[in-house]
């Protein structure tokens, strides 16, 4: 979610973007486009690729995943319910409690260059490119941690990044989240806000996401795309004229399908290891 700091300016995420830019520069784009991060400009999920970084890094061991995993598992397949999402959200970044800002931020840029990059979808890659080319803003607006989303943004040369905050206190985190998980409806709340700050005109922007969830946030803008979409959003896209791009192959889209699954259920298991080692 947005947050303003005392001076008037928005915080997005990690970052302080400044409400007005310096009189030296020339006036800002009013147009942009806002990108999701997984499945659609990365191949599988971020959490994913920062939870193996970070288990190489002995953060967490094998036995804490392995005694929550098959939980998560049973919950993604016979369904979860509201109650068992918002715990999970409340503490995904859980298992970072303790450890420093900048250290969580070091081992993402190292994680990005050791795995991700590899990862980025090269045709969602040249649709950022030709918005940047076009002078528009681009930014990354996801539910994965904003420290992740920032060195996505950095790499790429992007505008910003929006993502989850996790709460820090003399830059150290303390297992809780800021405000709501960047998800959802919460997506279209944060564009909105962005776009009054920026000045942009949500009728000139676009969107591109993967998932139905990001359906509030796709229909915000005059041109949003549907990129490697599920089946809802593939089923809404059309009924509604949206473009569609996918550039997976079957295999590919099949695969993509079953990593997304491991995903959850990885980060529920991250999510209930940090838990308990906090009560302990």
């Amino acid at each position: 979610m947005i947050e303003y700091g005392p001076d008037g300016t928005v915080v997005a995420g990690a970052r302080t973007v400044p409400s007005e830019p310096p009189a030296s520069e020339p006036a800002r784009t009013r147009s942009a486009a806002f990108f999701d991060l997984d499945n659609t400009v990365l191949r599988g999920a971020s959490v994913f690729h920062l939870a193996r970084g970070l288990y190489r890094r002995e953060f967490f061991t094998g036995r804490d995943i392995a005694a929550m995993m098959w939980k998560q598992v049973y919950y993604t397949v016979l369904g979860e319910n509201l109650t068992h999402v918002s715990q999970i959200r409340e503490q995904a970044l859980g298992f970072v409690a303790g450890h420093t800002v900048d250290e969580i931020s070091r081992i993402g840029e190292e994680v990005y260059d050791e795995v991700m990059a590899e990862k980025i979808w090269p045709g969602t890659r040249a649709l950022a490119q030709a918005h940047l080319d076009a002078g528009d803003d681009v930014w990354l607006v996801t539910a994965s941690p904003v420290e992740v989303a920032t060195v996505f943004a950095d790499r790429l040369g992007l505008t910003g990044a929006l993502g989850t905050v996790a709460e820090s206190v003399d830059g150290v985190y303390t297992g809780r989240l800021v405000g709501e998980p960047l998800h959802g409806e919460a997506k279209a709340v944060a564009v909105n806000a962005l776009a009054a700050e920026r000045g942009y005109d949500l009728a000139r922007c676009a969107a591109y996401s993967d998932s139905a969830n990001d359906i509030p946030m796709l229909s915000l803008v005059g041109s949003p795309c549907a990129v490697n979409p599920d089946g809802a959003l593939r089923t809404h896209a059309r009924s509604h004229g949206w473009k569609v791009r996918d550039f997976r192959n079957g295999r590919r889209a099949a695969k993509l399908g079953v990593q997304a699954a491991g995903a959850t259920a990885l980060a529920g298991a991250l999510a209930a290891a940090a838990s308990r080692r906090r009560s302990r």
